[in-house]
Parts: C-alpha cells; sequence; structure tokens
C-alpha cells in the first residue's frame, strides 16, 4: 500500500462516529448478583468458560450477592458500555421492580438485554411424612388443616416464593411460608421433617427426590420433566400455573450493536454447545440462547407478570 493511501484510510479511520469503532475489551467481568454455588453462579461459570474460549479473552465471574440481585445490576448499569462488563442475572431482575419501594435502576433502560440463556421449572416437594403424595391431595389436607402446615420460603421475594404464593391464593388454602436465608437450610428442614412444603429449582430438589429423601407433589411447568415422568403439571389442577426461574446476560445501557450482535451469537452458540448443554441440563435447566430482541420482548413480559404476582399476593419490600 502506497504511503498517501495509507494516510487516507488513517484519517478516514480518526472521523469515524465513535458509535461505530468497535474494540473488544481485554477482559470481561461477568458480574453475578448471589452467592458462589447456586444456580445463578453455576450458569455464569458455565457460560464465561465458553465465551472465553470463543471471543478469545478473559471473563471472569464475580459474585456480588444481596439485594435479591440489585447490588450487582446496579454495578453493572454504571459501568461503561464497552462488553467489559456484564450481568448474569435472574428472574428477580424482573421482580424487584414491583417488590421494592426504592426503584435503583429501571430493568430495562438502564440495561441492553443479550441474550435469555436458560430456565428451570420448579418443584413442589414435601417431606416424607406428608398426608399427601399429590397436589390434589395437599389442597384437600391443607383445606382440613388452615394454618397447620407450612411452606418453606427460600428468599423473600424470590421467584420460589412468589410462586409458592400464587399457589396457595389460586387454591384457596391457608399454608404458612416460613423465610430461610437460601435453599440450603429450607431444603434440610424439609429433608428433616421440620417444615412440609418447598417449591424449588430442580437443581436444588433434584437429588433429594432421586434419593427418597423427599417426595415430589407437582411440577411449575406446563409439561411434565423428562427426569420426572410421574410428576403432574400443576397446571393439571390450578389452570394456567406456569412458574419459572430464569437466568439472562444483560450489559449496560448504549451498547454498540455490533458488540450486541457479537455477544448474542456467542451466547447463542455456547449455549448450542454439546459441554455447555450438558452442564446445564445436568443442573436440571432448560437451554435457550435466544437473541437481544427476543430477550428483550421475554423480559418485557416477566415485568409485567410478576407486577400482577407482587399485586395480588401484596408482597412488598421497603
Amino acid at each position: 500500500m502506497q504511503r498517501r493511501d495509507f494516510l487516507g484510510l488513517l484519517s478516514a479511520a480518526l472521523v469515524l462516529p465513535p458509535e461505530l469503532v468497535h474494540a473488544a475489551p481485554s477482559v470481561t467481568k461477568l458480574l453475578v448478583g448471589a452467592t458462589p454455588g447456586g444456580g445463578t453462579d453455576i450458569v455464569a461459570r458455565a457460560l464465561a468458560a465458553d465465551l472465553e474460549q470463543r471471543l478469545k479473552h478473559p471473563f471472569i465471574v464475580e459474585n456480588r450477592g444481596g439485594a435479591a440481585g440489585n447490588i450487582a445490576a446496579v454495578a453493572v448499569s454504571k459501568a461503561e458500555p464497552d462488553g467489559g462488563t456484564l450481568l448474569l442475572s435472574y428472574t428477580s431482575h424482573a421482580i424487584n421492580p414491583a417488590l421494592f419501594d426504592k426503584k435503583p435502576f429501571d430493568p430495562i433502560k438502564d440495561f441492553t438485554p443479550i441474550s435469555l440463556i436458560a430456565s428451570s421449572p420448579l418443584i413442589l416437594v414435601a417431606r416424607p411424612g406428608l398426608e399427601a403424595n399429590n397436589l390434589r391431595e395437599l389442597i384437600a389436607l391443607a383445606k382440613a388443616k388452615p394454618g397447620k402446615i407450612s411452606l418453606a420460603v427460600a428468599g423473600v421475594g424470590s421467584a420460589n416464593h412468589l410462586a409458592g404464593e400464587m399457589l396457595k391464593h389460586e387454591a384457596g388454602v391457608d399454608i404458612v411460608s416460613v423465610p430461610y436465608k437460601g435453599a440450603g437450610p429450607a431444603v434440610a428442614d424439609v429433608v428433616g421433617s421440620q417444615a412440609d412444603l418447598l417449591l424449588g429449582n430442580v437443581a436444588t430438589v433434584q437429588p433429594l427426590l432421586q434419593a427418597g429423601k423427599i417426595k415430589g407433589l407437582g411440577v411449575s411447568s406446563p409439561n411434565r420433566l423428562p427426569a420426572f415422568p410421574k410428576l403432574a403439571p400443576i397446571a393439571e389442577t390450578i389452570p394456567n400455573f406456569d412458574y419459572r426461574s430464569w437466568y439472562g446476560l444483560l450489559g449496560p445501557a448504549g451498547m454498540a450493536p455490533e458488540t450486541v450482535r457479537e455477544l448474542e451469537a456467542a451466547a447463542a452458540a455456547a449455549v448450542a454447545s454439546p459441554a455447555t448443554r450438558k452442564r446445564l441440563t445436568g443442573e436440571g435447566l432448560e437451554p435457550v440462547g435466544n437473541n437481544a430482541a427476543q430477550f428483550t420482548q421475554f423480559l418485557q413480559g416477566e415485568i409485567a407478570r410478576w407486577a400482577k404476582v407482587v399485586s395480588v399476593t401484596q408482597t412488598r419490600i421497603t
């Protein structure tokens, strides 16, 4: 190339508007609004490991738990929109706007939705000795013993908690919700018969169900689960009951379109890869991997749906 041609190209590059200049970050921080070891953390680490190989730079998972995911979300909303800081969000991202009186961010306007990574049905489980073996029997038992049956709640305001409140509301039963600091102690009390019921993620309850330490009463998805074909959907007893946890990838607002396209393509490829898919399904998750437009539409629907749930159950955090 002649020197004058090179200088011409260089001059043209220098006058490009900032939104058209795309430079990949040297390191990407993937923030997780939950503690290590849980479902959100597992999804984040599986995704980060794959994206690191595909995009040829490090992806570092940072756990910033607290405030139902709000601490990590606030940090991402204030980050530079260059792809160097991303959020692995979960269902609470759509619940919190209605749940909290103080709103530290707008769940859509302050972010760039990139891809819905996976979702997880919930399983209603019971202590082994409970005198009910399916949802219909549970409803009959709860009506015969109002206020005598307990539901262990793993996190106030979580999808599990609110789905349980909707189940009680729509079944017309008086079951006492008992809050716990996380899924671990909640499950332990159901196994130990200190609590009667739990509505938990598949990954949380699957090994205990398989070991016979708890029993399943129903699933929150409209279809039966391949791993538990005998468990009927709750929707067969309570019409249209469909509440699931999910995990999605977001960035700060204002990300360049080409950065979003690169990340959504890489995320979709990661979710479709045999290794990542096997890891997700092994945790009882349903891989998704959709695009930014689809995830945005999904998120809008989730925010509206959970707002109705919060209103009906009169659940608030001040």
